[in-house]
């Protein structure tokens, strides 16, 4: 068969270690040979993103603007120990957190079903969708070190240099660390709108947690706005069979334990990071998790929801044998193709991306996988594949699909 055409070019964003390696061997089999597609490639490695000043990323973020659709590999954000390892300018911020804050976005995590691969929570039948929000909060904090005695206010002063407010963070004895956060309203009322679409387009109700008995302004802020968008929601949720609740976080950890799933789990920045890979490691793992980043004008961005996988980077670095997971970077790029088959009417692209989905599921279904669902597994025979040979055997079934 020939090639399908893919009308409107794909923003490609490249990343780290062994994801970058998987990346490569995704394109090579599952891409180039049976699509023809014009890749607009940003190399979002680190090394990279320094030797930029990072300003790929924010090239890459307004790509995805102009394109509509990008596809992402797993990325490194930097701390000391990697600043020294590669040799970096400086700790770069979260390249996630640049382009979720370019583009405004909602990111939604969801877990992929296979049927041999049972949740580690019993209770768990149904996907749990993890709406987190794409803004502020810790990932754009600004954090100072103490070294002595003394104090740290929080100042507001408006627009026309008057100061509004000065509030004491802490005076110091000695030394410690101190840290502010922000977020904006236009930016929570984009998430809760894209949480709320979201639900009622999959007809699946929403949770919305955080812990405003504490945070009785800056949690109290993102609660009050929820609510009111629930309000003038009720009818359009009530046509859909669908309900809102809000519940404290700590609350919401306790029953999401106890309950069937099925719903969309909405949280704040960091909540979301943590609880997704929760969520992710209860239906079996990281690699089995999907990630979408939605902005309100409809632009997205497809990426895993797992990192780089350092550890088995160092030991493909020592020639090695790798069994590392690809599933949710595949993913990654059939949900993009999907969605821009969708956007562009082409649906030979969207049958494209479907048939590989299916022939990674029937792949582990079949008994064929990677080490790490290997002792998640019920099948009756179970092979343990390394990292290319799981990709091969995905292929031979992909190759069948379309003849």
């Amino acid at each position: 068969m020939g090639k399908i055409k893919v009308k409107t070019p794909l923003v490609e964003l490249d990343g780290d270690e062994m994801t970058r390696i998987i990346w490569k061997e995704i394109k090579d089999r599952f891409i180039h040979p049976y699509l023809d597609i014009t890749l607009e490639y940003y190399d979002l490695g680190v090394e990279y993103r320094d030797k930029t000043d990072d300003q790929v990323t924010v090239d890459s973020a307004n790509a995805i603007k102009k394109h509509g659709v990008g596809v992402k590999c797993a990325t490194i954000t930097p701390n000391a120990d990697r600043v020294k390892e590669y040799n970096l300018k400086q700790e770069w911020k979260s390249p996630n957190g640049t382009i979720r804050a370019i583009l405004d976005g909602t990111v939604f995590r969801k877990p992929i079903i296979i049927k041999n691969i049972p949740a580690a929570v019993n209770s768990w039948k149904k996907p749990i969708a993890i709406g987190r929000h794409a803004y502020g909060d810790i990932y754009r904090d600004v954090e100072i070190l103490v070294d002595g005695p003394g104090k740290v206010e929080l100042v507001y002063t408006d627009a026309s240099g008057k100061e509004k407010q000065r509030l004491l963070v802490n005076e110091f004895k000695g030394a410690g660390v101190a840290l502010a956060m922000h977020n904006l309203d236009e930016s929570i009322k984009s998430f809760a709108k894209a949480c709320f679409n979201y639900a009622l387009s999959e007809k699946i109700s929403i949770w919305f947690a955080t812990k405003d008995t504490i945070s009785k302004k800056y949690h109290a802020r993102f609660r009050d706005i929820f609510d009111t968008m629930a309000k003038e929601q009720e009818a359009a949720m009530k046509a859909a069979g669908i309900t809102y609740s809000y519940f404290l976080i700590d609350d919401a950890v306790a029953q999401i334990m106890k309950n069937e799933g099925g719903q969309l789990w909405a949280l704040m920045n960091y909540d979301g990071d943590v609880m997704s890979d929760m969520v992710a490691s209860g239906f079996g793992s990281l690699g089995l998790m999907t990630s979408v980043l939605v902005s309100p004008d409809g632009k997205y961005e497809y990426e895993a929801a797992h990192g780089t996988v350092t550890r088995h980077y160092r030991k493909y670095q020592k020639g090695e044998t790798t069994s590392t997971n690809s599933v949710a970077s595949i993913f990654a790029w059939t949900g993009a193709l999907a969605k821009r088959g969708e956007l562009d009417g082409t649906p030979d692209v969207v049958n494209f991306a479907h048939k590989l989905e299916e022939a990674i599921i029937e792949t582990i279904e079949g008994g064929e996988m990677t080490k790490d669902l290997l002792s998640l597994s019920t099948a009756a025979k179970k092979t343990e594949l390394d990292t290319f040979q799981f990709m091969e055997a995905v292929q031979k079934r992909l190759d069948a699909k379309l003849k």
